[in-house]
């Protein structure tokens, strides 16, 4: 994996924290739980790329095309 595309997963983990929070700060009156789940969802991104309700053989080829997306996106 290439420094830009650890480099693009930080952003999109950055950003699915920031909308976490965002939109869960709206519904609970704790502040501090919206930023816990969502630096929590953005830490189980980043770290694991591994989506929820899928089997071994599906989490390796959703990342793998999320792979080649990077590849063709990033230069």
């Amino acid at each position: 994996m290439s420094f830009l595309s650890q480099l693009l997963d930080v952003i999109l983990g950055g950003l699915l924290a920031g909308l976490t929070t965002f939109a869960l700060s709206a519904v609970v009156a704790d502040q501090q739980l919206a930023v816990t789940v969502g630096v929590i969802l953005a830490s189980m991104f980043y770290f694991s790329r591994n989506p929820w309700g899928t089997n071994r053989e599906q989490a390796v080829e959703i990342n793998e095309r999320i792979d080649a997306l990077y590849d063709r996106i990033l230069p």
